[in-house]
């Protein structure tokens, strides 16, 4: 009944046009964040970073991943639809300047503050799609967003052989990323404001500004607290996996570029048909059935990835991983925004998410590097395979099932 009911459920045409530039926008956030896996290596190499330097560089543009928290939380104060438009441009800006960055600190410090931007346009995405979708097709339509942004990794892992082979070598990578520049002026003035903030602002009309710590204070702050530990579990290993992945393939298994960068394609490839199906699971199976599936193949892929030794053999793994690591997003995206009210929604993904889930962010590829010194990428890696199975187990044990209900009545389970 549950699938009959999603199937008949139509979308508007403002709906699909929405969808489209969520999609098209959340797309660059794959590209960039596949980015510098790729030119990592020769990056590394061009300015004579260790292991150890890496995982540092790594560490300092993952902190704009919390920095961004900033901005994120200000959707609940600015509105989604400015916010929106703000990030894109930003990003836009600072993937310009990377690409003339003179030595690794303006690299890395370039990078951190796309990286703000970047992730705070991908959180008022995720915003979008939950707030202006039907309730029965609200998985599929996060599901499509971390979709996209897959295939952005997709993109990125197709041409960046091409592009260090050009003349200005990975400095093109992000000069393309300037692309979202011309999304904004051609599509930005079709793009409304929510349904469910517009409702919200005439509330609150001449109220005072709520203080920073407002859900510290409120009802919802130890949901947000379990969700803030299950993400940065679920970061320790699902985002390193695929940072350190090439550097790990040519260094301990011998492949080169051209290998790697067809090994990415093919199991991107692979695991495209089935991360595009993975918001529709949700919507099919529930989010806790889906959660199970997501985290376990995921764990599964990271281990493989890292632990087998044939070219083929990794392949397959690091498919598996794709697939996982893309699918757990919408299971945590859509508690993240199904279990608050609308004034707090985006506040409480930026505190779970960008400010104390990507603390582990941030810190882990530092550590990991550090191990990688002592053991290798292959058993430092490996072993962060426990920690999405604890956030799994956290997530059957605190968090309840919200597929098929409004907002409102999520907001109160």
């Amino acid at each position: 009944m549950a699938t009959r009911d999603v199937e008949k459920t139509p979308l508007t045409p403002y709906q699909w046009r929405l969808l489209a530039f969520l999609s098209v926008a959340s797309f660059f956030e794959g590209y960039d964040r596949l980015a510098i896996t790729q030119i990592l290596p020769n990056l590394g190499a061009e300015m004579g970073l260790s292991a150890k330097g890496e995982g540092l560089l790594i560490g300092v543009i993952s902190f704009g991943s919390m920095l961004a928290f900033l901005l994120v939380r200000k959707a609940d104060h600015w509105g989604r639809r400015r916010l929106l438009t703000i990030t894109i441009a930003g990003y836009t800006l600072f993937s310009l300047l990377t690409g003339l960055a003179p030595n690794v600190f303006v690299f890395a410090g370039c990078q951190l503050l796309a990286r703000v931007f970047l992730v705070a346009e991908y959180a008022v995405s995720v915003v979008y799609a939950a707030e202006e979708f039907p309730k029965d097709r609200r998985g599929l339509a996060i599901g499509l967003i971390e979709a996209f942004s897959s295939l952005g990794t997709i993109t990125c892992a197709g041409l960046v052989p091409l592009f260090l082979s050009t003349a200005l070598g990975w400095r093109t990578i992000y000069f393309v990323g300037a692309i979202p520049l011309v999304l904004v002026a051609l599509a930005r003035r079709g793009l409304r404001e929510t349904a469910r903030f517009e409702r919200l602002s005439l509330e609150r009309r001449g109220e005072e500004a709520q203080p920073f710590t407002r859900i510290l204070s409120s009802e919802y702050r130890g949901r947000m607290l379990k969700l803030a530990l299950i993400w940065g579990l679920m970061f320790v290993c699902v985002q390193n996996a695929v940072t350190f992945w090439k550097t790990f393939a040519t260094r301990e298994r011998g492949l080169t570029d051209g290998q790697v960068g067809t090994s990415i394609m093919i199991a991107a490839i692979v695991a495209m048909p089935f991360v595009f199906t993975s918001g529709k699971l949700l919507d099919a199976v529930g989010r806790r059935k889906g959660a199970v599936i997501a985290f376990a193949l995921a764990s599964a892929g990271v281990f493989g990835g890292y632990s087998l030794r044939s070219h083929a053999g990794l392949t397959a793994a690091l498919a598996l991983c794709i697939f996982g690591g893309s699918a757990v997003l919408p299971v945590l995206n859509a508690y993240t925004t199904e279990l608050f009210p609308t004034h707090l929604r985006s506040d409480a993904l930026a505190w779970s998410n960008n400010l104390l889930g990507r603390t582990a962010y941030m810190l882990s590829p530092v550590f990991l590097g550090i191990a990688a010194e002592r053991v290798g990428w292959g058993p430092a890696m490996s072993a962060t395979v426990i920690f999405p199975l604890i956030a799994l187990g956290l997530i059957l044990w605190f968090l309840p099932e919200t597929r098929g209900k409004e907002l409102e009545e999520t907001a109160r389970v």
